[in-house]
């Protein structure tokens, strides 16, 4: 059997001698293998290291059948694991690629040797779960019959099969990085108190880290902005980012990409995304998974790459397959061209609309057509890039003809871009427009022609709330009558006209409902795209010339996805102008789309909240959740870069472009929007001279080099971290305390209160810390009693490697709707045994003192939104032992199980309300003592104190989430695994 390592790094792909991740660990390590269904871990030498390492074929992991008993089916399988054959089942489908001038480049695994005719029909991204199966089938891990069902997906598909996926690498970014990291080095500590090796904890898959999310606008309009937020943002972070740089050496197999290089998509992009692997002469296609939602930019690439929950991807570090629903794919056609003046945004919020109208909830969708010709590569990212907007798994683009100009453009050598091409059309994976089309077969279809789509904003609280730019003004005076709401503020006719003027250092200022404080480009998913980007710029431009100028009181800024960006602004003349209208760079990173837009002046911020003005802002992000942006912006409207510019000017959303002018002119003339709107000629000339090659090289060659602040970072050169116990950012989380080698066991639930009593749509945006630290929170007081000043509380996303901050931030939304303050909305609950209104943190810690259980009641889609671990992690800390809902969304359901808590379902047509449930009610949930007694999905009776009781669903889905919470979480099941197998 040939020997290949299935997944690792391709140092082929491009000479990348810096990245600490390629190099050779001793030959003394090992690594873990994990086995899905016989619960338990292995040791294995690494595969050969020559470009690239990881798991190598021999493995001896388990399959995925569901559970039919238990613990007597774990001993089985353990069994099984130590005499199962190791041969690919598919062996003889590898294949030699042959390099046109002789040799090769390697093998694959051919899917046309298969001569199946299904393949041809299947979509492209199906393929490369396909792919995938039959590179790892050892008939165990993964099996003939996995491989089948993928096979025929047109069958199986609907009937919503599981299957094993194995990505390539993994993804992080710094805010969910670090407790990842964490997590891994409290296993560490966790496996030297248990008498074991230690250093058997490593990643098993290249992990790059990109440290995007600490960055925020403290300083804005400033030429100095760039480098006074980076020092404020180390001086904020230092003991993360020396965390991260010790992680860095400490753990083989990852990459940290430091701070002030861009956002982790766009550095993914254009610069970590193979397209094609070849490890030790095997040839497979890139994917990847990463802890951020928008991980699905690189789709726009013809990766297949999505987000996943920090507890996923921990598990998928350490090599466990993931379990994921054989997804159905929506076939979106594209025809036509886009109209002169509409941006790339503008066409992203219309599909962004029409897939949320379409229902594409856990499925794929996959972009064809011969518009397809129409979009630049930037273009395709941005629509893939809002995937969890639109709600599905991923927005796929298959690599084609604009993809290979894409990997020129930014520096992917001639070489790796004729194997990528060279591999993909020999394996039926690449598209050829100028060839006849076979035609596939879609689970459902939709089509747009791009000349339908017309320019316009979403808001002012969803992504998919799409208002046409014409109709914006009436859409905005609705939303002031409308009820509070998703489209509505509640506020009375005779206030709708009210004026709030004040004195803006020295200068008069006013105030009214709509009127824009903040302006930021920002986010990734338009700061990637140099046509929106310097459409901006020519928007300013063309203002400066005609004597307009954005008021002072408005927060404008501009982030950039890359180094590559400042680059072409400069180049291109244009950077002044953007300047000139107070759109300096602030910083590389996420800024104002996660809420790290910094503080608005105090003026401004108390003339809001003494007249109760509903202040607006403007975004080219990707999300414009409550609460998200800014807590004083209850209005906040997604829209292209150029427009934030636009709307910057207007100060206001209250204005209709067409008929109303924006300003006065030098001559004394209104100003109108097509006055400064450019055409796309203007735009495409610009681009076409402005971005070049040697931008990406240069910015690339020099990205692991660090910057002085992060090189300037001294680390310990050990392999167990050292806890401060006195840090306020890095803290040893409980969740091996007291951990002993005997598995818990299963646990019921006996008179617990209810913590929270939720309704519908409650997500993760809800439950998860994120954003700044209320003044008057618990993770506030937190801070304060160990003398840390207000200014420097920093935000709950840079403190998620402290378990104390983010357990007092869960649940900590100033949006929450509990049903237990009928009709405050906020982050508070009621304690039931005194009836006191208390903090979620403080109440849930009272229960925890006085030796209560709790649960959650929630309604349908609990937990939709980014998968976030914190969102499991945090009621875990906070005692909840079990949620019950009408239903979950998959990720968070899953992540639940990992912290071990128990989700259960209604029964379809029930919930709280037609139960007669108030939540006032103690709750017993009775499981069996003996894990072999329990089924995924079989019923469970819940007892109530007042009488009632039901039955629910328990969603413990597959024999693997079974094991999970024997063990009591996916970590200490991992540890005691890994310990076993080395006994």
């Amino acid at each position: 059997m040939y020997k290949a390592a299935s997944l690792g790094l391709c140092l082929r792909f491009r000479s990348l001698p810096s990245i600490p991740h390629l190099r050779s660990p001793p030959s003394s390590s090992r690594s873990l293998a994990f086995s899905r269904s016989s619960c338990s871990f292995l040791p294995r030498p690494r595969a050969r290291l020559s470009t690239g390492w990881g798991p190598d074929w021999r493995s001896r992991i388990g399959p995925r059948a569901r559970i039919r008993s238990s613990s007597t089916v774990i001993q089985r399988f353990d069994r099984k694991m130590a005499t199962t054959a190791t041969e690919n089942v598919f062996k003889d489908v590898l294949t030699s690629l042959p390099k046109p001038g002789g040799g090769e480049y390697g093998k694959y695994y051919s899917l046309p040797a298969l001569d199946d005719p299904r393949i041809d029909r299947l979509p492209y991204s199906i393929r490369i779960l396909l792919e995938s199966a039959i590179r790892n089938c050892d008939d165990f891990q993964v099996t003939k019959n996995d491989v089948e069902k993928i096979i025929d997906w047109e069958n199986t598909s609907p009937k919503l099969v599981e299957i094993p996926f194995k990505p390539a690498r993994v993804l992080l970014q710094d805010f969910t990085g670090v407790p990842a990291v964490v997590d891994l080095a409290c296993m560490r500590d966790a496996m030297n108190r248990l008498g074991s090796d230690s250093n058997k904890i490593n990643p098993l898959v290249p992990v790059d880290l990109v440290i995007d999310h600490s960055v925020q606008v403290d300083v804005a309009r400033s030429e100095n902005a760039v480098q006074a937020n980076m020092e404020l943002e180390f001086q904020r972070n230092k003991e993360r980012f020396g965390f991260l740089k010790w992680g860095s050496t400490a753990f083989h197999n990852m990459l940290v990409v430091p701070p002030g290089s861009g956002i982790v998509h766009q550095v993914n992009l254009e610069y970590l995304g193979r397209v094609v692997f070849n490890t030790d002469g095997i040839l497979y296609p890139d994917s990847v998974v990463g802890t951020d939602s928008h991980t699905t930019m690189i789709d726009g690439l013809g990766v297949a790459g999505w987000g996943v929950g920090g507890i996923e991807a921990e598990a998928a570090m350490l090599g466990q397959p993931m379990s994921m629903v054989l997804p159905g794919v929506v076939g979106f056609k594209l025809t036509g061209k886009l109209r002169n003046g509409v941006t790339a945004t503008d066409l992203v919020l219309t599909v962004t609309q029409m897939l949320r109208k379409h229902g594409v909830v856990g499925k794929f969708v996959e972009f064809y057509g011969e518009g397809m010709g129409e979009l630049s590569l930037a273009d395709r990212a941005t629509i893939a890039n809002m995937s969890p907007e639109y709600g599905a798994t991923m927005g796929f683009f298959p690599v084609d003809h604009v993809t290979l100009q894409y990997l020129k453009l930014t520096g992917r050598s001639d070489e790796t871009v004729s194997l990528i091409e060279a591999y993909l059309r020999a394996n039926k994976m690449f598209v050829d427009y100028n060839e006849p089309q076979k035609e596939r077969v879609y689970s459902s279809y939709l089509e747009l022609d791009l000349a339908d789509v017309e320019p316009c904003v979403s808001g002012p609280k969803r992504p998919h709330d799409r208002v046409p730019l014409k109709e914006m003004k009436v859409d905005w005076h609705s939303c002031l009558d409308n009820k509070v709401g998703f489209k509505g503020f509640a506020v009375p006719k005779d206030s709708q006209e009210k004026i709030a003027k004040f004195d803006f250092h020295g200068q008069p200022a006013e105030l009214k409902h709509g009127s824009v404080v903040i302006a930021a480009i920002t986010s990734c998913t338009n700061t990637s795209n140099p046509s929106v980007m310097l459409g901006a710029a020519l928007v300013a431009k063309k203002a400066c010339q005609l004597g307009l100028q954005v008021k002072p009181w408005v927060k404008t800024s501009l982030a950039p996805g890359s180094g590559v960006v400042t680059k072409y602004l400069l180049k291109s003349g244009l950077q002044e102008y953007l300047n000139q209208q107070g759109f300096h760079i602030v910083g590389y990173g996420c800024t104002t789309c996660i809420g790290n837009s910094g503080d608005l002046d105090e003026s401004v911020a108390a003339a809001i909240s003494d007249n109760d003005i509903v202040a607006a802002a403007v975004l080219s992000g990707n999300r414009n959740f409550e609460g998200r942006v800014h807590p004083l912006t209850r209005a906040n409207y997604l829209a292209s870069p150029p427009l934030v510019v636009a709307y910057a000017l207007a100060g206001t959303v209250d204005i209709d472009f067409e008929k109303e002018p924006i300003g006065t002119g030098n001559d004394g003339k209104s100003i109108y929007f097509k006055d400064i709107w450019p055409s796309t000629e203007e735009i495409a000339q610009v681009v076409q001279s402005s971005v070049l090659p040697e931008m990406f090289k240069s910015t690339y060659e020099a990205i692991t080099k660090g910057n002085p602040m992060w090189n300037q970072l001294t680390v310990p050169a050990t392999t167990l971290y050292s806890w401060d116990p006195n840090s306020t950012y890095i803290h040893e989380p409980p969740y091996f305390k007291d951990m002993t080698m005997a598995p818990p066991g299963p646990h019921g639930v006996k008179n617990a209160y209810c913590l929270l009593n939720f309704g519908d749509s409650i997500t993760t945006d809800h439950i998860s810390p994120a954003g700044s630290i209320h003044k008057d929170s618990p993770a506030a007081k937190y801070l304060l009693e160990r003398g840390v000043d207000r200014r420097d509380f920093n935000s709950y996303g840079s403190r998620r490697g402290n378990d104390e901050i983010m357990a007092r931030g869960t649940f900590a939304n100033i949006r929450l709707v509990n049903k237990f303050l009928k009709g405050e909305v906020g982050p508070k609950t009621i304690h039931i045994p005194t009836g006191d209104k208390l903090y979620v943190f403080e109440a849930a810690m009272r229960y925890k003192t006085d030796g209560y259980d709790t649960i959650v009641l929630a309604g349908a889609e609990y937990g939709s939104g980014s998968s976030r671990d914190w969102a499991a992690k945090g009621p875990m800390l906070l005692g909840v032992k079990a949620v019950i809902a009408k239903s979950f969304e998959r990720i968070h359901r899953s992540n639940l199980v990992g912290m071990g808590i128990i989700p259960l379902c209604f029964k379809p047509g029930e919930d709280a309300e037609t139960l007669g449930l108030t939540g006032y009610e103690c709750y017993t949930i009775d499981l069996p003592s003996c894990i072999s007694d329990i089924r995924p999905g079989q019923d469970i009776t819940v007892v109530t104190d007042s009488g009632k009781s039901f039955t629910c669903t328990l969603r413990f889905d597959t024999e693997v989430e079974l094991a999970y919470f024997n063990h009591g979480g996916i970590l200490p099941f991992v540890i005691r695994n890994l310990i076993s197998s080395q006994h």
